[in-house]
């Protein structure tokens, strides 16, 4: 199997899943698969008009040359749009590998393209509603247009960083639960998601508990390992 890695950032100075992290995950998943990465890719874009980052373009051009793979270490690193989501996987007749689903069938790739879409639409409404909030509290805001472009910047941020927490709660919950129906540990379970970076509420690694917590609430079944 050949993989080519494709990573992206939001900005240069993005605090969520940076592109060391992004790396960690492609060679951990790579390394377990006994895959040849040909070529790595890496973007600085905002997660809008997926289908004209140039970098995303060129991986793509090589995938089909080299009759790889596309491997990204998150669905929303590739897109945050349901309908450029599986126009790439047509284009790359179904070689598409996003380390964070269990797998990349139309059924689980719709149910999760379909979460980071809704995500980046609340990162808007959720800015515009913090803004109401502060004028209702006395603030002079004026439009939300007239805003600096430093401030708009500073503002988006700050929500993206919580719809990126609230996202991987949501993709940490259904992992644990497909984890557990193919038969997984707690403490498995526990080992995957810290080997791919992701943290509790509280920032901090998985533990059985936590997964344990986690699937009885949302699932209301109690497991024993």
């Amino acid at each position: 199997m050949k993989y080519v890695a494709y990573y992206r950032l939001s900005t240069r100075k993005q605090k969520g899943l940076g592109l060391d992290a992004q790396r960690v995950i492609v060679d951990h998943y790579t390394k377990q698969d006994g895959a040849k990465l040909v070529q790595e890719f890496t973007e600085i874009e905002s997660g809008k008009e997926t289908m004209n980052r140039p970098e995303l373009l060129k991986a793509m051009r090589l995938c089909q040359a080299e009759g790889a793979t596309l491997i990204v270490a998150k669905l929303d690193r590739l897109s945050r749009n349901v309908e450029e989501t599986f126009k790439i996987k047509r284009q790359l007749n179904d070689h598409l590998i996003c380390c964070d689903l269990p797998q990349t069938d139309s059924l689980t790739l719709s149910i999760f393209a379909g979460l980071a879409q809704r995500e980046r639409e609340l990162i808007s409404l959720r800015t515009a509603a913090a803004l109401q909030a502060k004028k209702a509290r006395g603030f002079s805001l004026g439009k939300i247009e007239n805003l600096t472009e430093e401030g708009r910047k500073k503002g988006a941020s700050r929500m993206q960083e919580k719809a990126v927490q609230n996202d991987r709660n949501k993709r940490a919950t259904q992992l644990i639960i497909s984890w557990k129906k193919q038969g997984a540990t707690l403490q498995e379970i526990a080992d995957k998601l810290n080997a791919n970076s992701f943290e509790t509420v509280r920032g901090k690694e998985f533990q059985p508990a936590t997964v344990w917590y986690l699937h009885k609430r949302s699932t209301g079944k109690e497991v024993v390992k």
